[in-house]
């Protein structure tokens, strides 16, 4: 894979007669965070859940840590350590944020079958190592003091945060973040850039669909622009901010 923890290869997608997908290849080296970016309709979302297994490509490959995940269901794909944000939130809002958050880490909880019939007491020492595993995430985020509020009541911004958590709580190697700023107000982007930074910096590679500009060339090492389903350039945010035709076409555009 030479070096690339995710490696995505001539892939190509369908709706009907529509070519969402076309002909997309790149690498996602471990350690960074990398954007993709495109006015509306230009396949970022198709390709994110291509690459998250929510449903399979038409042709091409995808490959992660070594293992091929091409046709993989999304259970499976999550198991490979990939975890995954959504643009709408899709939070337990009857459910504490700390039962929230340890929801996200049934992936690598040991807890089942098995650990049923050798009896409670294991199963209540798996449930405090995963209560405790998913306090420190809070604690990581700075919001472990609303581990006991109802997730449904709080505001808009503090939701995303918690399911950014979620995310987390799988331990994941690499975290798919779905237009994260979404519904933000300014300051609270900031908030949620700063998280990037310090997720990326805890060592978790971040590929990140997003709208706002100002996230995407602050916290990004690279940028993928695609147009109409086809990837036009790619590179670090200076090299997209001085490439003419995004400049022109997509930078300069209205994106909402």
């Amino acid at each position: 894979m030479t070096g690339a923890l995710l490696e995505v290869r001539d892939l190509h997608h369908w709706f009907g007669g529509l070519h969402v997908i076309d002909d997309v290849s790149f690498t996602c080296r471990p350690g960074i965070v990398k954007g993709i970016i495109g006015p509306n309709g230009a396949g970022k979302t198709t390709l994110f859940n291509l690459v998250a297994g929510s449903f399979p490509p038409v042709s091409g490959r995808i490959s992660f840590d070594g293992r091929v995940l091409t046709g993989l269901p999304p259970h499976l794909v999550a198991a490979c350590g990939i975890s995954r944000t959504f643009q709408a939130t899709r939070l337990f809002p009857r459910m504490t944020v700390l039962e929230n958050v340890m929801v996200g880490m049934h992936a690598r909880a040991r807890h089942g079958f098995l650990a049923g019939l050798a009896g409670p007491l294991f199963t209540r020492s798996e449930e405090a190592r995963v209560r405790e595993a998913c306090t420190r995430v809070l604690d990581h985020l700075g919001i472990a003091q609303l581990a006991g509020r109802g997730a449904g009541d709080l505001p808009f911004g503090r939701q995303r945060v918690v399911e950014l958590a979620r995310a987390l709580a799988a331990q994941p190697k690499l975290l798919l973040l779905d237009e994260p700023a979404c519904g933000l107000n300014p300051r609270e982007t900031e908030e949620m850039s700063a998280l990037i930074d310090s997720i990326r910096a805890r060592g978790t590679t971040v590929l990140v669909v997003e709208h706002d500009m100002s996230l995407v060339m602050g916290i990004c090492d690279e940028v993928l622009v695609l147009s109409y389903g086809r990837m036009i350039a790619e590179g670090t945010p200076r090299e997209i901010q001085g490439n003419a035709e995004v400049v022109s076409v997509y930078l300069g555009a209205d994106d909402a």
